[in-house]
């Protein structure tokens, strides 16, 4: 927590980026601006400073709005407020924050100016100003804002800048100095003996900039991709092709995107990389923004992570790994559609517009855009066919579409490409092998399940796909039972892998013990239809006809309000109705399926036997 409090600084994060009310479930902005209108409208407005209803209503929705992390809504109801008059530092904080949010940087940049005239305090406001001038290149205006006191951008962010801004002014020495000033602070010696490396050999200083990247903060700073590639591109200007190769190799492996398959193939021939990863003071100051951004990620509330990745475009609209990272936290914030335009956002000549589009799909899969997200990806396979992620995303998409021939297809492209498989890869032979066994290609797939094995023995959920499936096609009992039990001991809590052994053991006879099992899954995971209708049928089985009916019931309700296409195709709701209407013994007679019948209980169901 030091740590980060160093990085935001003495100001505290805004309420508006940090709020612990909740809107009432199911509220959206629009419906509390009505309810407040109504509301307001009821109230007599005896003091002439109360709001007036719109007033009120208005700031009621951009207050859930903004908990809700709706910034375009939220962006609209400030506005409203701030034109009604509500200028107090609360509301232009809120405004200020929604509308970097929304990268509305020509309305957000002039409030930020004002702001600041009016000494709101705000550091949001200090680090939009800070940026803009970055942009503009007046180091001057930047220099004045960093060393004022009463604007706040963060001691880190504000002392970076400034460093950065030195160097824009060719004041190198000056420059080296305060990067070194900030390397004294606790926790931020890394940071800093980063964004001097890359200053040094934006001069053409590659040996100082590789002496500091080899040193005592070396291991920090290429543990991040873009230290990885800024490092080897320094190494291949000072003819150590050798080791560039050997960096990128022992850190991503040789399974590379085209960004690094590129650098690899021009180092492999001998050829000199170009220093690209900052080619100006401005591309340094925006490597500030994402670095501090990259820091505050899981510690920070996301709102104002977003806003370091949001002005780190401001000052570089083309640094693809900030948009990128405004995409993921916008996406992870459920703001599908703002994601989305970041993620279209990445040129198609980025080096990392593949994983854009990647996310791109995947986001238009949240947002319920499932036949365009597919699109997307089988676009992305013409472009780029010979990437297995490519492939599997595509595969994963098809596969969740239930559109399992299709899915099995793409995987087998992204087999193809893996080569000789390694442990990792154990999950796309796993997802394939599913494809292909909904497909009803059962042989493929059971040797598919296999290779998944040999990859990874102790997977659970290979163990337990393969051993539910050897039980639901009564094969390999004595196989199946000991390959859930084995899932069972490595996923205890799984609700839905106890839920496999406890239908195996049914399926077998051995009700008593099944019904335990059973029991605990549905603790595990209460709202399950599934899981609710497999206890059905398993305290029928024992006798207990009673709260069998009730599982029943439970299931039919948990799988009518379902959304269908995440209901699991494994469960007839007909087929409980009518469980519930004449019993599972007549079902089972009528679909002439043999009638129930105990085994003695041998304590097959111990893991432990």
């Amino acid at each position: 927590m030091a740590f980060i409090a160093l990085l935001m600084g003495s100001v505290a994060i805004t309420s508006a980026l940090a709020q612990d009310k909740k809107a009432p479930a199911g509220q959206s902005a629009q419906d509390a601006a009505t309810a407040a209108d109504a509301q307001a409208a009821k109230d007599d407005a005896d003091v002439a400073n109360d709001p007036t209803p719109e007033e009120a209503g208005a700031y009621l929705a951009a207050r859930i709005a903004s908990q809700q992390f709706d910034f375009e809504q939220a962006a609209n109801y400030y506005r409203k407020l701030m034109t009604a008059g509500d200028v107090s530092a609360e509301t232009a904080e809120a405004t200020l924050v929604a509308e970097i949010a929304i990268a509305d940087f020509n309305r957000a940049v002039p409030l930020a100016r004002e702001m600041l005239k009016a000494q709101t305090g705000s550091q949001i406001a200090a680090m939009t100003v800070l940026a803009a001038d970055a942009k503009a290149g007046d180091w001057a205006a930047a220099i004045k804002l960093a060393d004022d006191e009463s604007a706040d951008p963060g001691p880190l962010l504000g002392g970076l800048t400034r460093a950065w801004a030195l160097v824009g002014e060719g004041k190198m020495s000056d420059a080296a100095a305060a990067f070194d000033k900030i390397g004294k602070q606790q926790t931020l010696g890394a940071f800093a003996a980063y964004h001097k490396a890359l200053s040094l050999a934006l001069v053409g200083d590659y040996e100082g900039a590789d002496k500091i990247l080899s040193g005592e903060h070396g291991a920090m700073i290429t543990s991040t991709r873009r230290g990885v590639i800024a490092h080897a591109e320094i190494l291949s200007q000072l003819e150590r092709d050798k080791d560039a190769l050997a960096l990128i190799e022992d850190r991503f492996g040789t399974n590379l995107d085209p960004q690094l398959e590129a650098m690899h193939t021009k180092l492999a021939a001998g050829e000199t990389l170009p220093f690209t990863v900052v080619r100006n003071a401005t591309d340094g100051v925006a490597e500030v923004y994402f670095s501090v951004a990259q820091a505050l990620i899981g510690d920070a509330p996301d709102p104002f992570t977003l806003m370091h990745t949001r002005l780190a475009n401001l000052v570089q609209p083309d640094m693809s790994d900030a948009t990128l990272l405004s995409a993921s936290l916008l996406d992870k914030m459920k703001q599908y559609d703002l994601a989305i335009a970041a993620y279209a956002a990445i040129s198609p000549k980025s080096p990392i517009y593949h994983a854009a589009e990647i996310g791109r799909a995947e986001a238009m899969v949240r947002a319920g855009r499932n036949d365009a997200a597919i699109e997307v990806l089988e676009n992305l396979a013409r472009i780029q066919p010979k990437m297995s992620g490519v492939w599997i995303a595509l595969g994963d998409t098809l596969r969740r579409e239930k559109r399992f021939g299709e899915a099995a297809k793409a995987y087998d492209q992204a087999i193809a490409l893996i080569g000789p498989p390694k442990p990792e890869d154990w999950f796309v032979y796993y997802s394939r092998a599913i494809a292909q066994e909904r497909s009803g290609e059962w042989d493929a797939a059971e040797k598919g399940f296999r290779e998944a094995l040999k990859l990874s023995p102790d997977q659970p959920s290979v163990l337990n796909y393969l051993g539910y499936s050897y039980v639901d096609r009564g094969e390999n009992l004595d196989e199946a039972l000991d390959m859930i039990r084995k899932a069972v001991k490595e996923r205890p809590d799984a609700g839905f892998i106890i839920d496999s052994l406890g239908w195996a053991l049914y399926k077998t006879g051995h009700y008593q013990e099944a019904a335990k099992e059973m029991e605990r899954a549905v603790e595990l995971e209460p709202r399950d239809p599934l899981l609710n209708d497999h206890l059905g049928d398993v305290l029928w089985a024992v006798g207990r006809h009673r709260e069998a009916r009730f599982q029943w019931s439970r299931a039919l309700s948990f799988g009518t309000q379902q959304d269908p296409a995440e209901t699991t195709e494994d469960l007839d709701l007909d087929r409980v109705r009518l469980k519930l209407s004449v019993g599972l013994d007549q079902v089972l007679k009528d679909e002439g399926k043999p009638p129930l019948k105990a085994v003695p209980e041998t304590g097959v169901g111990d893991a432990n036997n």
